[in-house]
């Protein structure tokens, strides 16, 4: 891919943060927000959006 994906910086977030805090999900909550929000301006241009909102389609 030649263009930078424009959720990247917001996927890598939400991994610092699961790491930081043990994977507990519940800490993270805004930087998931932050990827939910690009993901609705971005997805299709994001690479890193389509496993992210798979699992929002379930719900």
């Amino acid at each position: 891919m030649s263009a930078k994906d424009p959720c990247q910086k917001q996927a890598c977030e939400i991994q610092k943060c699961l790491q930081v805090h043990h994977y507990q999900e519940s800490k993270c909550q805004r930087v998931i927000q932050e990827m939910h929000k690009c993901c609705k301006i971005h997805a299709s241009k994001s690479v890193c959006c389509s496993g992210f909102l798979k699992g929002e389609e379930k719900a």
